[in-house]
């Protein structure tokens, strides 16, 4: 039975990576996304529109096997066509970390365009008065301030961005919630396998929501400050 748990825990680190992974995307995507619909350009911002409904609309697991099984075929077609022979294949984990980043990224679009919209406009213009560059002014002036204001609906995305990472395990990543289910057919005690697996989830949940809270409370010191 130890063997078992060892494989679980093993499993649990490649969880932990592939949801790390895939908050560096949802990141990313949710920063151009929001950069999209706050431009002002009618194109620009209606394809974000559409990612961001469209992606909201069509359940995780149907998207994962979209992009496992269907990217896979698209790109290998697009290939073919370029003259390239060799067939290409995407790794689970691959498919996982850019499915789930692709999905949050939608989330997080609508997390930091209504922090930044947040923001008093007239601080950024005050900032371009005093000849403050458009990326020096933000990095300076807004990125702080957007921070605070998205952290409590960044926090609600991020833990449900690490329960979804057990879909991956539909596609064949053996990360945590494959190893239990592993363990449960091999020893016919699904309880006690998928219990501990729930256990460290639950702890995995615990320690970003704590994180999560001191990065709150550190960003939120001047309100604070201001309120007393």
């Amino acid at each position: 039975m130890t063997g078992y748990y060892l494989q679980i825990l093993e499993g649990a680190l490649l969880t932990v990576g592939v949801s790390l992974s895939s908050l560096v995307v949802a990141v990313i995507l949710g920063l151009l996304g929001a950069a999209a619909k706050l431009s002002g350009q009618r194109l620009v911002v209606f394809l974000a529109t559409l990612y961001t409904t469209v992606i909201r609309g069509v359940p995780e697991l149907v998207l994962m096997l979209l992009v496992f099984y269907g990217g896979a075929i698209g790109l290998n077609h697009l290939l073919l066509s370029l003259g390239f022979s060799q067939p290409v294949r995407i790794d689970p984990f691959t498919a996982g970390v850019l499915t789930i980043g692709f999905i949050y990224g939608a989330y997080m679009t609508e997390t930091f365009r209504g922090a930044i919209m947040a923001i008093p406009k007239g601080q950024m213009e005050a900032a371009w008065a005093f000849g403050m560059s458009q990326a020096r002014a933000f990095f300076r002036i807004t990125l702080p301030q957007m921070v605070r204001y998205a952290l409590p609906s960044f926090t609600n995305n991020w833990l449900v961005l690490i329960k979804t990472t057990a879909l991956v395990s539909l596609i064949g990543l053996h990360e945590m919630t494959y190893r239990a289910k592993q363990a449960s057919s091999a020893t016919r005690e699904p309880f006690i396998f998928l219990l501990f697996a729930a256990a460290l989830f639950l702890i995995y949940t615990s320690l970003s929501l704590w994180v999560l809270r001191k990065l709150n409370d550190r960003y939120s010191l001047g309100d604070k400050k201001v309120s007393l």
